[in-house]
């Protein structure tokens, strides 16, 4: 009897998560990798980060080696791009001609860096940074370049303009709200990341819209509604949109609020036998009714550990609160959970020295946390989440409570 074939479209974060699950739990089917990129499987939040300043090579980027893959019995193959999907057929057309058929599918597609109405899709000194080919490009360009402009003051513009302040580069950073990351941190916290930004030298403009840009000999000219940007280089960072046009031309369900490809808390898509999971998919949480698409690594594992558990016929695993962090100017910053437009921000340690956790309270519980250096704050804050433990303001702010203690508490 030939063995069930599960077959990937992409083989990002999402994809490795599910076929290392999958193996690890005694999947013994075949398993296809296909990957519209010529590279092996590889990190992407080091690419504004480690990569960019040249602290990280290829190899520290990699999650997917082909040793593993041979030991494991893993067909990955590099540059095989889909072009469409026959669900009927339970098969994909690739664009180097002919079909590939499978018993069960994951579309893991990712993501595409948004573009910016008025800017091209990148020429000699415009970059969108979303792949390991425009991190190397922005990585060869940077050290060159005495002015950098950042369009977007986001988690990719925010680290892209912290690592070029560290190699040396003057950076003017354009973002469109009234402070960065407002709509994640709300407004006391976002006052506090604009500060730190600021504090290291970037030039952070908010409430700028964007007009024009133009490319000459001497730079890139960035017109705004309170006049012009000049730079040497450019890097747009207005955030992503999910590659959804193959789930879309085969009839998937997609979520019209929040885009990409609309699945349960298995994610299982519309189509008997089809998954998704990362960047792509919109997952149902069980518990609120509500969906939530999430463009974060800790999402894609957890997403893909979802899906090899539904393959294999075991129950999905509670989902824990969204979850992300970012390095810059040698600090670790972490975010977890949802915080409500209500929410009262409690605050444990010194924002002024950039050492402390910023919780968001309502209704006496804790619906997200802001680390900054608190790293060790963080598994206790998803738990309080987790399980909506009845917290008080004193309590949190008090420097000598161990947040366990009130796990603990609520346990006894």
């Amino acid at each position: 009897m030939p063995r069930p074939v599960l077959l990937t479209v992409g083989a990002g974060q999402a994809a490795v998560a599910a076929v290392r699950t999958l193996r690890r739990r005694g999947y013994d089917g075949r398993v296809v990798m296909l990957a519209d990129e010529p590279h092996p499987p590889y990190q992407r939040p080091p690419l504004s980060k480690e990569y960019l300043r040249g602290d990280a090579d290829l190899d520290d980027l990699s999650i997917l080696d082909p040793g593993w893959c041979a030991e494991n019995d893993v067909e990955l193959r590099l540059g095989d791009r889909v072009t469409s999907i026959d669900t009927l057929g339970r098969r994909v057309e690739l664009a180097g001609g002919g079909w590939y058929g499978a018993d069960l599918m994951l579309l893991a597609t990712g993501a595409r860096a948004r573009r910016l109405a008025g800017v091209g899709g990148g020429g000699g000194r415009v970059v969108h940074l979303r792949s390991l080919d425009d991190a190397d490009r922005l990585r060869a360009l940077l050290p060159g370049a005495g002015r950098l402009a950042v369009i977007g003051a986001g988690l990719i513009g925010s680290e892209v303009a912290a690592s070029a302040r560290e190699l040396g580069v003057e950076v003017t950073c354009l973002e469109v709200a009234e402070l960065p990351m407002l709509g994640q941190l709300g407004a006391r916290m976002a006052e506090a990341y604009a500060g730190l930004h600021r504090e290291n030298g970037v030039d952070l403009r908010c409430g700028r819209r964007v007009g024009a840009v133009t490319e000459h000999p001497g730079g890139v000219t960035v017109s705004t509604d309170a006049g012009e940007v000049e730079a040497d280089l450019l890097v747009v960072a207005v955030g992503a949109e999910p590659r959804d046009e193959l789930a879309r031309a085969a009839g998937l369900a997609l979520d019209p609020v929040h885009g990409g490809v609309a699945v349960d808390a298995e994610c299982r898509t519309s189509v008997e036998g089809i998954f998704a999971a990362g960047d792509i998919a919109s997952r149902l949480d069980p518990r609120t009714g509500r969906r939530h698409r999430g463009e974060h690594v800790d999402n894609a594992n957890r997403q893909g550990a979802a899906v090899a558990r539904a393959v294999l016929g075991q129950p999905a695993a509670d989902q824990d609160p969204p979850w992300f962090w970012s390095d810059q100017y040698e600090l670790a910053l972490q975010f977890v959970g949802k915080p409500r437009p209500d929410a009262e921000v409690v605050v444990r340690g010194s924002v002024a020295e950039r050492d402390f956790t910023a919780f968001y309270l309502a209704d006496g519980r804790v619906h997200a946390a802001f680390a900054v250096d608190r790293g060790g704050d963080v598994p206790a804050a998803r738990e309080l989440i987790t399980r909506a433990v009845p917290v008080s303001e004193a309590a949190l702010a008090d420097e000598d409570t161990d947040l366990f203690d009130l796990l603990e508490t609520v346990d006894a």
